[in-house]
C-alpha cells in the first residue's frame, strides 16, 4: 500500500514538474492565463465573461423593461 501511495505521489510531482518546464526555463516565464476575458480569439468571436455579457445586457435595457421583467 505504501508502495502505490510513493508511486502516485512520484508520478504527480513529475507531471507537476513538466508542465513547469516552460516557466522555470524562461526569463519571464509564468502560466498562460485562461480566463475568457483575456482570450484575444473569443474577443474577436465576441464572446467575453459572464459577469461582461450581463453588465453589457443590463446597459441595453433601459429601467421600465428591466422592472417589467421581475414581474
Amino acid at each position: 500500500m505504501v508502495v502505490v501511495i510513493l508511486f502516485a505521489i512520484i508520478i504527480l510531482m513529475g507531471g507537476v514538474i513538466l508542465m513547469s518546464i516552460q516557466v522555470i526555463l524562461k526569463k519571464d516565464g509564468r502560466f498562460p492565463d485562461m480566463h475568457i476575458g483575456n482570450s484575444r480569439v473569443f474577443n474577436e468571436k465576441g464572446i467575453y465573461c459572464a459577469k461582461t455579457q450581463d453588465r453589457e445586457e443590463a446597459e441595453k435595457k433601459n429601467l421600465f423593461d428591466r422592472l417589467n421583467l421581475n414581474r
